[in-house]
């Protein structure tokens, strides 16, 4: 050591030049740290006698300084001086009676109005602190401290801030939060946490649910659900009778609406849980809501509250509301004093802008339960996934501010993988994702799945629709034979462009083309979902011009396309089928007779007949370009109905009478001219189905 050198006993050892690279050495620490200063006059600097102060400093900021400089400090081994902590959190009392409660015996996790404790233990070394030790040495305030006859070395900060700790409360929420991840984050340091009494009975049921009872699917659903259906149920059950929100992810086509349909109709059972439930979804996904309702819950009360009319009076417990998120954003107060059993936000990602003034009051209306429901929880960016889960169970992820500091930056970033570990923890019991491909799903499905969408038209489209209506019946009430038929056909022709979009109809140069057209809103639902997928998609018009707007449309929401219509010559027709089997391009626009035969495109998953084609054997011909010899996965069929129009009218004939459907509109339009006043005012009138 150096009184060695300086005796000069260790010459040989060291060198010639040893007291002199000392004493450099010594200078070098002493610039750093100012506390070593005496050492450059002391006779032999082997020593300095440092103050309770100054050790503390040591302990810290003096020991960053001296690194700084390349000068490591060294503490006497028998110095224990590591304080370690573990929090233990769960009830008051954490015995046994609170175990034995079950999770059923725990506060709601939609509120904050319960808080838990965190219990600490500390240990110096591999020694337990008493809470009188941990006093003693909070109170000494100095670094060194005579315990349990040994020195202790001991930030003197650490140690109030370690009995401060004693009696921090957090919401239930945040002590699962916890529970799930191992660890929290308490004044910036990470620390082990360990759940006790009902908090680690409900760690265990979520952490395996696959040891919860099956739940027996509603007698009142018309329905049999799949077994991967009954097990998305059994998720939702378990998740919304513990009072926490949670998020139902799967794949489109996969049955979310059913599954949610199942869900309202079991709680409806159990007295805790019975209210009316809330779905707030897109304008375009309203009508389809209503008609799954119908359809599977056969006699369960349903009301759409949206349009100028809109009443929540003489509700029940067992109905089903209707909202859009336009509307829920402008009635939340009168939304907020319902007692709703259940709120459901449906494509939740419209919500993903937590500062938006939609997410702000959606979160608002106050619910017993809340389910998200989307096929894409994740977009862009981890703090989609943050908005989601933060309003179905507020507070599980954290501040926003938090989550993208200690998550998001570091998961997304790929620099700690122990970050996304202990995100996945916490968010697995929350989020349920399940895609086509998982192992078990796709041989459920059918090979085909065919799906009516209706959508309202916008204000623009309903305008425009009655005073064509209007025109057109006075106009053939008095033509003769031959001028009828043709106004018959002009006024059909008039009527689909309208449902499809104002711009068709109207022949615009340069139209404006969002916001104009309830299909153009659930197209780009679908679209969006479908992409998020990494699927492909067929979409068939009859109208070239309809086509044309789809392209621009989706060139100016950057989605590539292709376009195939009646004037494609025979070499670009095969070179943009090859290109979309290759995968240049997710979405291919087709004209329906251009494209309706004679051409494989089994790359597509999914196929939208943006129009209907009165025609049943041609829309069929047209579908089966995705569904056919060489097509491996399930094909889905979107059709694209205008609530309350002719569109509606005709399709409700082809799903009852397909046979007779055949007969009578196989000729297309032209059966339909032969119509009384009295029956094609009928078929064309409009009725309700508009915003």
């Amino acid at each position: 050591d150096t009184a060695q050198v300086w005796g000069g006993t260790v010459g040989e050892a060291f060198g010639t030049r040893a007291r002199m690279d000392a004493l450099l050495a010594l200078r070098r620490a002493a610039r750093a740290w100012p506390s070593l200063t005496p050492l450059l006059s002391a006779t032999v600097p082997d020593a300095v006698e440092l103050t309770d102060e100054e050790i503390t400093e040591l302990l810290g900021a003096g020991s960053r300084a001296l690194a700084a400089a390349g000068v490591d400090v060294h503490w006497p081994r028998e110095l224990a001086r590591d304080l370690t902590e573990r929090a233990v959190v769960g009830p008051p009392d954490g015995g046994p009676a609170s175990r034995a409660a079950g999770p059923e015996a725990g506060p709601s996790f939609l509120s904050a109005d319960a808080l838990l404790a965190f219990n600490w233990t500390f240990a110096l070394g591999d020694k337990a602190l008493t809470r009188e030790e941990l006093d003693l040495l909070a109170e000494a305030n100095r670094p060194l401290v005579r315990l349990r006859d040994r020195w202790v070395l001991v930030d003197p900060e650490e140690a109030h801030r370690a009995r401060a700790r004693q009696d921090h409360k957090v919401t239930p929420v945040d002590a699962l939060a916890a529970a799930l991840c191992g660890s929290a984050e308490v004044d910036g340091h990470r620390v082990e946490v360990r759940p006790t009494g009902w908090l680690a009975s409900l760690r265990e049921r979520l952490a395996d649910p696959e040891t919860q009872e099956p739940v027996a699917q509603p007698a009142a659903l018309d329905a049999t659900l799949r077994d991967y259906q009954r097990r998305g149920l059994n998720w939702l059950v378990r998740m919304t009778s513990l009072g926490l929100g949670c998020c139902l992810a799967d794949d489109m086509g996969l049955g979310k609406t059913i599954t949610l349909i199942a869900l309202h109709l079991h709680r409806q059972s159990d007295a805790e849980a019975a209210g009316p439930t809330l779905v707030v979804c897109p304008t375009s996904l309203m009508g389809n809501w209503q008609r799954e309702i119908e359809r599977f819950a056969p006699g369960t009360p349903v009301r759409r509250f949206h349009g100028p009319r809109r009443e929540l009076d003489g509700l029940t417990d067992g109905e089903f509301v209707l909202t859009t998120y336009g509307t829920m954003r402008l009635d939340a107060e009168r939304l907020s004093a319902v007692s709703w059993g259940m709120v459901v936000a449906d494509e939740a990602q419209h919500v993903k802008n937590p500062y938006s003034e939609t997410a702000r009051q959606l979160r608002s209306i106050g619910a017993r339960a809340r389910v998200a429901l989307t096929g894409t929880p994740v977009e862009n960016n981890l703090s989609e996934l943050w908005a989601v889960l933060d309003w179905t169970t507020p507070g599980l992820l954290g501040r926003l501010g938090s989550f993208r500091r200690h998550y998001a930056q570091a998961v997304e970033g790929g620099q700690d993988p122990a970050a996304a570990e202990r995100l996945a923890r916490l968010v697995r019991p929350f989020l349920l994702r399940r895609r086509k491909s998982d192992p078990g799903i796709a041989p459920e499905l059918p090979p085909k799945t065919e799906t009516d969408h209706p959508v309202s038209l916008t204000t623009e489209q309903t305008g425009l629709y009655e005073a064509v209506v209007r025109e057109a019946l006075a106009e053939i009430a008095g033509a003769d034979h031959m001028a009828r038929r043709g106004m018959i056909v002009k006024l059909l022709t008039s009527l689909k462009q309208i449902c499809n979009h104002p711009a068709q109809f109207l022949k615009e140069d340069r139209p404006k083309i969002t916001g104009r057209s309830g299909k153009l809103e659930l197209l780009d639902e679908l679209l969006d979902t479908i992409l998020s997928e990494q699927a492909s998609v067929l979409v068939f018009t009859q109208y070239v011009r309809m086509a044309r707007l789809l392209e621009q449309h989706l060139a100016a929401r950057g989605v590539s396309s292709l376009f195939l219509h009646g004037g494609t010559s025979v070499t670009a027709r095969e070179s943009l089928v090859r290109r979309f089997q290759d995968g240049d391009a997710p979405v291919f626009l087709l004209s329906l007779k251009a494209a309706g035969t004679g051409l494989n495109l089994t790359r597509a998953e999914h196929v939208v007949h943006y129009d209907r084609w009165w025609n049943p054997a041609v829309e069929a011909q047209a579908t089966d370009r995705a569904y056919r010899i060489g097509q491996t996965r399930p094909v889905q069929v979107h059709r694209l109905i205008a609530e309350g129009t002719i569109e509606d009218r005709i399709a409700a004939l082809l799903n009852r009478k397909r046979e007779l459907a055949d007969a009578v509109l196989g000729s297309g339009e032209a059966a339909l001219t032969e119509l009384t006043d009295a029956e094609l005012a009928d078929l064309v009138e409009l009725r309700g189905g508009t915003r």
